[in-house]
């Protein structure tokens, strides 16, 4: 359980030496991880150990399943499915979790419109409709009037990078971290999955009673995608910034949100693309 890096043999191959040796490198894990609700399969994703009660609380909160922690009565590990020829009592490989809903809280629709398969770099494969892909939050992002000096933006990903513990030794790792509007780094959470890091920060910001995330920053150390732009919307973050560049309909979604976009930041510079006015120069 927990498992973030392994080691294995390898060659490594040096064509200005030349030389060909062999040694150890340390590798990001990469395990699935199924989430069930009340015992029923909900979703399979790819993703790193460590923090998984947090990414299970994250991504419900994102899908729109659940509005608060008051929602869940109980988020355990489990066994896995049992087959034929088991004896029944299948061993716990910490890669199952199963979500009991509180009371009044609504179970979601199996089939077609809920099943879909999550990997490692992508989070919304085999959604049903597009419809599907925006969630509706309880939080008006818009109307936070929070404001965000770019010089203290511009610091972000040096700190963001300084807490990549696992990244130092696989280079295999995205990062997303929660700052406060003067720069406080709240939490960072590391995965193989961008949006996996990101979900393990909202489920940690909801155990810990943060949201809505009023004047804060999300900061990741990847591209901004509309995935990520709805996960900090659902989690009431009024910005969100990047290292990389933002897409097209991630830039259109925090338009329409009122969410702050800045990807590209990098040391001096950044660009801002979308509520422009809460970064101050």
């Amino acid at each position: 359980m927990g498992r973030v890096t392994v080691r294995r043999k390898i060659t490594r191959i040096d064509l200005a030496t030349p030389r060909v040796s062999t040694l150890a490198d340390t590798l990001s894990v990469e395990e699935p991880l199924e989430l069930r609700v009340g015992g029923v399969p909900l979703t399979v994703t790819m993703r790193t150990p460590g923090h998984d009660i947090e990414m299970v609380h994250g991504f419900l909160l994102s899908e729109g399943l659940i509005h608060s922690i008051d929602d869940v009565a109980v988020a355990r590990y489990c066994a896995g499915a049992v087959t034929a020829g088991d004896t029944g009592f299948d061993e716990n490989t910490y890669n199952v979790i199963d979500v009991t809903l509180a009371a009044g809280v609504p179970a979601p629709a199996v089939g077609s419109t809920r099943s879909f398969f999550t990997s490692s770099s992508c989070g919304v494969c085999g959604k049903a409709s597009i419809e599907q892909l925006r969630a509706q939050t309880r939080y008006d992002v818009g109307s936070d009037g929070s404001e965000f000096a770019a010089k203290v933006i511009a610091e972000m990903p040096k700190a963001l990078r300084a807490e990549q513990r696992s990244f130092d030794r696989t280079g295999g790792l995205h990062a997303a971290g929660l700052f406060t509007a003067d720069g406080e780094l709240l939490v960072v959470r590391e995965d193989v999955g961008r949006h996996n890091a990101v979900d393990k920060v909202v489920g940690w910001a909801l155990l810990n009673d943060r949201l809505p995330g009023r004047g804060c920053v999300l900061m990741v150390s990847s591209r901004a995608s509309f995935e990520l732009v709805q996960k900090a919307s659902m989690a009431g973050i009024p910005c969100l910034a990047a290292v990389s560049a933002p897409s097209s309909l991630a830039v259109d979604s925090a338009e329409d949100a009122g969410l702050t976009l800045v990807g590209f930041v990098r040391e001096q510079q950044m660009n801002v693309y979308a509520a422009h006015h809460r970064v101050t120069t």
